[in-house]
């Protein structure tokens, strides 16, 4: 995620300030970050921004008060955190924005089976059949692939090994879990 600029020179300790707008400072700058990442921020990659006392934890929850009110928030998701519009605005994003299609059309079929490939990853179409008591289709499969909610998994080494399909951080923030974790149990 983060990139290594060694010939670009930022205080992050920020030593001439006093303690209040140093701390304010810090917030701004992982806010900023947040802000122009097109995937969640991992704390490591926060803390590359702020001086070394300062705990990214409590900034986070500093900027996430901070923002209380707004149309977006702090998110925590995949390890990290980003920023996203609040639900109640979609609706406005929708009429405004040229957001392009990023509703997920998704049927309980589909998520179901997006249920099983998180429970169960890596996992077979094989063992999707097992689950299901019925074949799930190359068209299911290519419709979850084609949205980002799915991906390859690991492949045995033999000759003909079936492929395997794990879930993506796409998912994850898509139905607002930090990891799989988060999934419902499976009763």
């Amino acid at each position: 995620m983060a990139k290594d600029h060694t010939d670009l020179v930022l205080d992050r300790e920020l030593d001439d300030l006093p303690p209040d707008l140093r701390w304010r400072e810090w917030m701004r700058r992982i806010e900023a970050v947040l802000f122009a990442s097109a995937s969640p921020v991992p704390r490591k990659d926060s803390a590359r921004i702020v001086g070394q006392g300062a705990a990214v934890d409590l900034l986070i929850d500093d900027l996430t008060a901070d923002l209380e009110g707004r149309s977006f928030e702090v998110a925590k998701a995949f390890g990290g955190w980003m920023l996203r519009t609040r639900p109640a605005y979609a609706a406005a994003i929708r009429t405004a924005a040229d957001v392009g299609d990023q509703d997920l059309d998704l049927r309980e079929v589909d998520v179901a089976v997006l249920a099983a490939i998180g429970y169960h990853q890596p996992i077979t179409r094989d063992r999707l059949k097992d689950i299901f008591g019925k074949e799930i289709s190359r068209d299911l499969i290519g419709r979850l692939h084609a949205q980002g909610l799915i991906g390859a998994g690991p492949r045995s080494p033999r000759r003909v090994a079936p492929y395997t399909y794990v879930t993506t951080e796409k998912l994850l923030i898509a139905f607002d879990m930090e990891t799989l974790q988060d999934l419902p149990d499976q009763e």
